[in-house]
């Protein structure tokens, strides 16, 4: 007898109710809606934000379908485009009173129809890629002779401090291209340096030279070894891919999909942007970091009441909106900044804790020395505008080139700020190669014609597994369809992006799939013929297709696993799906559709016949 125990079914059951309920959000596609979004790093939205904007669209009579917070930004929904258009008005004189100074981003988006029983079981419908929905793709280009000049420019002033720290005299360092060329009055004193630099400065190699420029000085030369290179492009590539996340991440374009192409090459591609001058401003965003002292004085605090701010200061704001004198000498900036992580101090408090190069861990023991007591503030200049993102008291001097910044400062708040100081600009120049716009319509089409290839390849599928496996092919078109139940809920559950060559790769799966019950069919139809009873022919036939199932899935699934690891762009879109279509099909194929089998004839004890189609008996 052909019978699954219960738990099979149960697993059969859950599978479905999973795939129904997070491939169900793909069904109601999506609405319009306004997200507001900080337009600045040290801003924050919260809850109090989501109550500010229901009041301003009841206020102005506008009613939303719903106003929630999603992560970083707030969302409100609303029935048609008309209605949107005046919501992003009122919100926008709301939050942006002064025009000249836009304190938040408020912009026109789309987020799913889905009822709010299915969002409270993050069920949410996959993204749509550029393709499919239209928007902005741009091909950019990193500057890596920029990137190594800087890192030469950083070894320079490492060597200038480790020369000195050693009271070695060298006679002047300078740049030329891509090496770094120190001049010495005799050769005693190059031999001294030369073990100095080497333990120090493992990135360079040392050759020993003669100055070209007539004084009769020797040198030595440092160039970066090849290794070095290639880990500074790649560091300077993955800055440059992170920073652009954070921009873009910041000011609510939903989807992004930001990757390397080639060595110094990245892809941008933002899906419902078609304004493509606001696209170039998110991305060309510059973000700066500088280190002053605080003004604390008795004059300063007349300044922050009113009064004429000191000469030789500035006024800028604090988180939370507090104004804070601070002197216009800058003590260090970003460029001094090698890391920013976020942790616990000694109390077991949040902190930040930073790395500086060797010329900023000088001048912050220098600093730190001669100002304990007093306050310092790291400012985060954007588009001109600087805002201080904390301002610590110095407990006592700091050397090392190691710093922590902590009190009054939630884990959240570390997090947040080491993002902002490791991450706040780029580690090179960019620039745009390419650039193109996908219109709206266009992406239209492209999912009517993707779609209508799916239901048309079903549907011929379908008729003929129908009329030449009759009951059985019945079953293989159900297994069929859970398939691509599963297919899409765990798209929907992954919150995968799909592309034009997703919907390929869909399409082949169904393909493969609807393979292996063609294959469990004709082992049953060979088992009958051989003279088997219909229950032992069920049993036969998938207990050996299943072997032959297996291998082929999985010679197919190393092949698009290759194609997962070392393609870009479209066709690591193309191997996602293709390999976890493998997967579906292989419960569908085998496990659901035997289950069906089981369940219509596995309990038929005297079984005298199934209905799969023209059995062909050879004739005697």
């Amino acid at each position: 007898m052909n019978r699954y125990p219960w738990w099979k079914y149960l697993i059969i059951a859950v599978a479905l109710a999973i795939g129904l309920i997070y491939s169900l959000p793909n069904v109601f596609g999506e609405a319009p809606a306004v997200q507001l979004s900080s337009g600045k790093a040290t801003l924050k939205l919260d809850s109090a934000a989501v109550a500010r904007v229901e009041a301003a669209l009841k206020d102005a009579g506008i009613q939303a379908d719903f106003v929630e917070l999603d992560g970083t930004s707030v969302r409100a929904r609303f029935k048609d485009t008309d209605t949107q258009l005046k919501a992003r008005d009122v919100i926008q004189r709301t939050f942006n009173p002064d025009e000249t100074d836009p304190r938040y981003i408020v912009a026109l988006n789309l987020v799913s129809r889905s009822p709010q029983w299915l969002r409270s079981l993050h069920a949410q419908p996959m993204y749509l890629g550029l393709d499919l929905r239209g928007g902005v793709h741009f091909l950019m280009q990193v500057d890596m002779k920029a990137a190594l000049t800087q890192k030469i420019d950083s070894l320079s002033g490492d060597i200038r401090t480790l020369l000195r720290d050693k009271d070695i005299r060298h006679s002047g360092i300078r740049r030329e291209a891509s090496t770094v060329i120190v001049r010495f009055r005799d050769d005693t004193v190059r031999k001294a340096a030369r073990p100095v630099l080497q333990d120090n400065l493992p990135d360079l190699i040392w050759a020993d030279s003669t100055d070209a420029g007539g004084s009769g000085d020797v040198t030595l030369v440092g160039s970066l070894k090849p290794t070095s290179e290639r880990s500074i492009q790649e560091q300077a590539l993955k800055q440059n891919i992170t920073t652009l996340h954070n921009r873009i991440n910041e000011l609510g374009v939903a989807e992004p999909v930001i990757q390397q192409q080639g060595l110094d090459r990245v892809v941008v591609q933002l899906p419902g942007v078609q304004d493509t001058a606001k696209a170039k401003d998110i991305i060309g965003r510059t973000a700066t970091l500088e280190v002053r002292m605080v003004n604390d004085s008795t004059e300063a605090q007349a300044a922050l009441s009113g009064g004429p701010v000191p000469f030789g200061y500035e006024r800028y704001m604090e988180r939370g909106g507090v104004p804070i004198i601070v002197k216009r000498e800058v003590v260090l900036t970003g460029d001094n900044l090698t890391d920013a992580q976020p942790g616990f101090d000694e109390n077991h408090e949040a902190a930040v804790h930073l790395t500086l190069d060797a010329r900023g861990a000088r001048i912050f023991k220098d600093v730190t020395r001669e100002s304990v007591g007093k306050r310092m503030a790291i400012i985060l200049f954007e588009k001109g505008k600087g805002e201080v993102v904390t301002a610590p008291v110095i407990r006592g001097e700091i050397g090392g080139g190691r710093v922590q910044i902590s009190g009054r400062m939630t884990t959240e708040e570390a997090a947040d700020t080491a993002l902002l100081l490791r991450a706040g600009s780029l580690a090179a120049p960019m620039t745009i190669i390419e650039e193109r716009t996908v219109g709206p319509s266009l992406g239209a089409e492209n999912i009517a014609q993707g779609f209508n290839s799916l239901v048309y390849g079903f549907a011929a599928i379908a008729v003929f597994m129908c009329i030449y496996y009759l009951l059985f092919g019945v079953f293989s078109t159900i297994a069929l369809s859970v398939n691509l139940l599963l297919l899409v809920a765990v798209l929907s559950m992954l919150q995968a992006t799909l592309t034009l060559p997703g919907i390929a790769a869909i399409a082949l799966t169904l393909g493969m799939a609807i393979d292996s019950n063609v294959l469990i069919n004709e082992r049953v139809r060979e088992e009958l013929r051989n003279g088997s009873a219909p229950q032992t022919a069920i049993r036969a036939g998938y207990e050996n297709a299943w072997a032959t199932i297996l291998d082929s899935n999985v010679t197919t699934l190393i092949a698009g696993l290759s194609l997962l690891a070392f393609g870009s762009g479209p066709v690591r879109g193309f191997a996602v799906v293709h390999c976890l279509g493998i997967l579906t099909s292989m419960f569908s194929a085998v496990f659901f559709s035997r289950g069906l089998v089981n369940l219509w004839y596995g309990r038929q004890k005297k079984l005298k016949s199934v209905s799969i189609g023209q059995v062909w008996k050879p004739q005697e």
